[in-house]
């Protein structure tokens, strides 16, 4: 298919017009829709498609996706792609999401347009589903007019669960979508996971909640209500916690994986946040500097994984002895500047620049010195 593909910062995506006919054929309806005495069935989810069983369980207990609702607005659009002449029928873009990373080939060198594959599997429909179960409808009883219409949709492509899970919370949040009251935030979804998910939502929500973290209300998440600057967005922030949780799980299993435990591992990362803040002092949170942008927090808590592997106790002196060893960042401050930053750390995209930015940080530590002088574990529980 032919597509044009849009950068916006690190992301990349696609827009297509497609015709009716052929897209209807590419997607899947996960929610039932009623016609005249027809009917849309949605399909069997597998039970591994976290984001349409999430999608689905928030339009089981919304009103707005019950049967006589549903039924009367997909009855109006259908009655306006009859009605529509000079209009468009369909004017705005359907979302669409496939965690396959499909591929692009530009019709000309350096080109934003080209052939794009389709997925193997159908599109999940992020935004869009009345408007293409109201289009199935017609094109019933329509077919040739509906062979004439082309659907504007944009296509996202090989990014996480989370973050089709998250788009879908943030469209549909708004007064005239499905009432917020009803909306499942994102770490109350993963809590239905696997442990080590659990375990890492926790320390993600004591990040936002906790007095002493240096990312309090700092977090983008749904129905937070402080008014502060928002660094980062909860999914991107529970990604890497869950990543180094993930890493560390057997230990943690040991240790236990109750709140307490949680608390523990949420205060090793909110002391490594707090020696990064005191390293660069007056340039942490300064919007003409990157060091509290997303790009630089995630690679932050990667090297806060590493650091906590080899000096994660005693706690008691643990913040001093993390800022004497994070001293050689201090003169790095300067290649945070937001002017020259994506040149400075020149990568593909930001999962390559997160990376990046890990590697070289860490570079510039000598995790050696945590070491020296330092009681072994076996000392440590002989003193106890």
């Amino acid at each position: 298919m032919i597509a044009t593909q849009i950068r916006q910062k690190d992301a990349v995506f696609y827009s297509v017009a497609f015709p009716s006919e052929d897209l209807l054929t590419k997607v899947r309806f996960i929610s039932r829709f009623y016609g005249e005495g027809e009917q849309i069935k949605p399909e069997e989810l597998p039970a591994n498609d976290d984001v349409a069983q999430f999608i689905a369980s928030v339009e089981k207990k919304d009103k707005a996706f019950q049967r006589a609702i549903s039924k009367k607005k997909v009855k109006e659009i259908r009655n306006f792609y009859e009605t529509a002449i000079s209009q468009p029928p369909i004017p705005g873009t359907v979302l669409l999401f496939t965690p396959e990373q499909l591929s692009f080939e530009p019709l000309y060198a350096n080109g934003t347009v080209g052939n794009l594959t389709d997925p193997t599997e159908r599109f999940l429909i992020i935004d869009g589903q009345h408007r293409l179960a109201a289009l199935k409808f017609f094109e019933k009883t329509h077919p040739d007019e509906a062979k004439s219409i082309y659907v504007p949709c944009i296509i996202f492509d090989g990014r996480s669960d989370d973050f089709a899970t998250e788009m879908f919370v943030i469209i549909n949040s708004t007064p005239t979508r499905i009432n917020k009251s009803h909306l499942i935030d994102l770490y109350e979804r993963v809590s239905w996971a696997e442990p080590d998910r659990r375990f890492a939502a926790r320390i993600v929500e004591l990040l936002y909640s906790q007095k002493d973290s240096p990312l309090q209300y700092r977090i983008n998440r749904l129905g937070g209500r402080s008014g502060k600057e928002k660094w980062i967005l909860q999914a991107e922030l529970f990604n890497e916690v869950h990543r180094w949780v993930k890493q560390a799980w057997p230990a943690i299993e040991k240790q236990g994986t109750d709140q307490a435990s949680a608390f523990h591992y949420y205060g090793i990362l909110r002391d490594f946040l707090k020696a990064s803040a005191l390293t660069f002092d007056e340039v942490w949170g300064k919007e003409n500097y990157m060091v509290t942008k997303p790009v630089t927090l995630k690679a932050l808590v990667r090297v806060a994984a590493d650091v906590a592997a080899k000096d994660a106790d005693p706690e008691e002196g643990r913040l001093e002895r993390w800022v004497n060893l994070l001293v050689p960042w201090t003169s790095r401050s300067r290649e945070f500047r937001s002017e020259g930053f994506y040149e400075r750390f020149a990568a593909k995209g930001q999962v390559e620049r997160v990376t990046r930015i890990h590697r070289e940080l860490l570079r510039s530590l000598d995790l050696e010195q945590l070491s020296v002088g330092k009681p072994s574990a076996s000392q440590r529980r002989q003193a106890a």
